[in-house]
C-alpha cells in the first residue's frame, strides 16, 4: 500500500504525463493500484525497433520516490527477456545509485535510451537487428494477446497496418498455394487423359474390327442359306 507521500508524488506525475507526454512514451497506474504502473513505448525511427510497440510495467516500492522501480518488458523486442526484472541504473537492482528527483518520465527514457544501445545487462539478450526489425512488425499483435495491456490501454487496441499487411500476405500465399494445387491436379488430371489416348483408340479399333468380322460372317452364311434355297427350288422346277 502507497504512502502519502508516494500516492501525492506519482498522482502528481502522472498529471505531468497527462500535460505533456514525452516523445515515444505512453504510461499510466491501473485504477486500484498507483504503484503499479503500465507503459507503452514506440519504436523511435532510424533504429532497429522502428514501428515496434512494446509493452512493459513498473512496480514502485510503497515508499517512493525514495526508493527505485522494478522495471520490466513484456513485448518481446529482441533486446530484453520478457517480464524480467531489468538492471539498469534507474531500476531496484541499484538503490544506491537512485535519485529521488528522478520520474516516472525519467525512468521511460532511461529505458529507452538503453534499449537503442547494445550494453548488456541483466535481463538484455542479443539478436540482430533484421531480428529486432522482425520482433517490431509482430510487436503490437503480441500485445493485443495481452489481458493487462488490453485493461489497461484499450484506445491502443486497433489492427495497425503492418498486422493488416502480415494477415494478407498470409491469405495471398494460402490462395497461391491452393491455385497451384488446383493447378497441378488439373495438368495431372490433362496428362493421364492424353496418355489414356491412344489405348482408348485401340480398343474402338479392335471393336470395330471385330463388328466387321461378324457381319461379313452373317452375310455369307445368309447367301449360303439363300442359295441352298434357291438349289431346292430349281431341283422341284425340274420334276
Amino acid at each position: 500500500m502507497a504512502t502519502k507521500a508516494a500516492f501525492r508524488r506519482l498522482t502528481k506525475e502522472y498529471m505531468e504525463l497527462q500535460k505533456n507526454p514525452p516523445p515515444y512514451i505512453v504510461a499510466r497506474p491501473v485504477e486500484n493500484n498507483i504503484l503499479e504502473w503500465h507503459y507503452v513505448i514506440q519504436g523511435p525511427p532510424d533504429t532497429p525497433y522502428q514501428g515496434g510497440e512494446y509493452y512493459g510495467r513498473l512496480t514502485f516500492p510503497s515508499d517512493y520516490p525514495y526508493k527505485p522501480p522494478a522495471i520490466r518488458m513484456s513485448t518481446p523486442s529482441g533486446r530484453f527477456q520478457t517480464d524480467t526484472r531489468l538492471c539498469l541504473t534507474m531500476s531496484d537492482f541499484h538503490p544506491s545509485l537512485w535519485n529521488p528527483s528522478w520520474s516516472v518520465a525519467t525512468i521511460l527514457n532511461g529505458l529507452l535510451s538503453f534499449m537503442t544501445t547494445d550494453e548488456n545487462t541483466t535481463g538484455s539478450i542479443r539478436t540482430t537487428d533484421a531480428e529486432k526489425r522482425i520482433y517490431a512488425l509482430r510487436s503490437h499483435r503480441a500485445n493485443l494477446k495481452m489481458v493487462k495491456f488490453r485493461d489497461v490501454f484499450p484506445d491502443l487496441c486497433t489492427v495497425d497496418n503492418s498486422t493488416l499487411d502480415e494477415e494478407i500476405l498470409r491469405r495471398r500465399k494460402a490462395t497461391n498455394k491452393q491455385q497451384e494445387h488446383l493447378s497441378s491436379n488439373a495438368t495431372n488430371s490433362t496428362l493421364t487423359t492424353v496418355q489414356k489416348g491412344p489405348e482408348e483408340t485401340n480398343a474402338i479399333t479392335r471393336t470395330v474390327s471385330r463388328w466387321r468380322r461378324w457381319v461379313l460372317v452373317l452375310v455369307v452364311f445368309i447367301y449360303l442359306i439363300l442359295s441352298k434355297i434357291a438349289s431346292r427350288s430349281s431341283s422341284s422346277d425340274s420334276m
